[in-house]
């Protein structure tokens, strides 16, 4: 298989809105994410993807911002990767990457927040040397 992993431009970023239905958790409509990831491309964001012959098969969101106890960090959101592309080592091969682009961004971290019955998940952080620092709490208002 032919991967490569890149930042999708600004004008494609609703291509990555089908993966993320995928992970949504939280059942947001198309028609918002849609909305939303317009927004998020004007703000702070950009989004790294893993493509198969052209085609997007992966995606992580990449929020930057300086936070006081950490530096300038990156907040790595929404990871996924279709699953018929899954345990072929993929995912490290992305976060490699990731890592050597933030670096490039001057980021001295990397954070992220994963579902807490996302176990998967949590044993490729952990392997990948995250360590949990406390919760994250969310209020709908």
């Amino acid at each position: 298989m032919d991967y490569n992993f890149k930042i999708l431009n600004k004008t494609e970023i609703l291509k990555v809105v089908p993966l993320v239905e995928a992970l949504n958790d939280f059942n947001v409509p198309k028609a918002i994410l849609n909305i939303r990831f317009l927004e998020m491309a004007e703000q702070n964001y950009e989004c790294a993807v893993i493509c198969n012959n052209n085609t997007i098969i992966g995606v992580c969101g990449l929020w930057f911002c300086t936070r006081h106890y950490a530096g300038k960090t990156v907040e790595v959101d929404h990871v996924y990767i279709e699953e018929n592309h899954r345990g072929k080592g993929l995912g490290k091969q992305f976060f490699k990457w990731i890592y050597n682009y933030v670096k490039t961004k001057a980021c001295n971290t990397v954070e992220l927040n994963t579902y807490v019955a996302n176990y998967p998940s949590h044993k490729f952080y952990y392997n990948e040397g995250f360590e949990i620092l406390g919760y994250h709490f969310l209020k709908k208002l």
